[in-house]
């Protein structure tokens, strides 16, 4: 299981032909390495750790995001609207109030 920790995310709804809600993470890189961004694979799971939440993805791996840097930034605002700019409606972003808790992860046909 590989654990990532983004500096900020945000948790992006697609739907379509494989309805699902991904963790979009972004790094901020500094002067030498730039930022960086990382999608998961689809969230099946999420835990309360008080301070984070853990987004487990359907590939095994785990995102720990702090519940303080919830939106979009430099390091992955682009990578959002170039999602949005390819797939037209069918991504949307998830308010930053949403109770991650009491989401069904599994999205029915709509």
């Amino acid at each position: 299981m590989t654990e990532y920790t983004p500096s900020n995310w945000v948790v992006i709804k697609i739907t379509g032909d494989d309805p699902h809600y991904r963790v979009l993470g972004g790094w901020m890189g500094g002067y030498l390495y730039g930022d960086s961004w990382r999608i998961n694979s689809g969230i099946v799971r999420v835990d309360d750790s008080g301070e984070d939440w853990f987004f487990y993805g359907s590939s095994g791996s785990v995102y720990r995001c702090s519940k303080d840097r919830y939106g979009l930034k430099m390091s992955n605002a682009p990578v959002f609207a170039s999602l949005q700019r390819m797939h037209g409606g069918k991504v949307s972003l998830m308010p930053v109030d949403t109770n991650w808790l009491e989401m069904d992860w599994i999205i029915q046909d709509e």
